[in-house]
């Protein structure tokens, strides 16, 4: 059976800061293991086979590192739409939706974007502090969103 939450985080855990994603996942699968309704997916880069974990969700909050949001992170409503990286092996998340709408001719379910604002992305490194002050602060706002009551989007 498919639980109706989704927390789909990517990154590369041996980038520094690219790290959020994953982590953030990893936190919130920690905090709230006993819940039977999320499941929590973690990958380098979000692919076309995502769409697959995407279907019979009710929401579905997808987690990355960003070098161009505001600190300590922001989250926004995502809308199905084509762009460059359609015919690329990594999709944005805008592109991933529009291949859910193509291949299932149905909108997807509500997902939003939280991304975490991350500075050293270098090879090797391991997430800067000041990242991880960001990620816990996006922690506690997707523990809000997973509880159904989201607050303010920060933007």
């Amino acid at each position: 059976m498919t639980k109706p939450l989704l927390v789909l985080g990517w990154g590369n855990r041996s980038r520094g800061d690219d790290a959020l994603g994953p982590l953030c996942v990893e936190r919130l699968r920690d905090a709230l293991a006993p819940r039977e309704d999320i499941e929590f997916l973690d990958d380098y880069q979000l692919m076309v086979e995502h769409v697959l974990d995407l279907y019979g969700r009710d929401r579905v909050l997808l987690v990355d590192a960003s070098l161009g949001c505001a600190p300590p992170f922001e989250t926004l409503p995502l809308r199905a739409a084509a762009d460059g990286s359609l015919s690329s092996h990594a999709l944005s998340p805008q592109a991933l939706l529009q291949v859910y709408v193509e291949l299932h001719d149905e909108p997807p379910p509500p997902c939003t974007l939280l991304a975490i604002r991350g500075e050293h992305f270098e090879l090797g490194q391991a997430p800067s502090a000041r990242a991880l002050a960001h990620l816990d602060a996006a922690l506690a706002w997707a523990a809000g969103w997973l509880a159904g009551a989201p607050g303010p989007a920060r933007s």
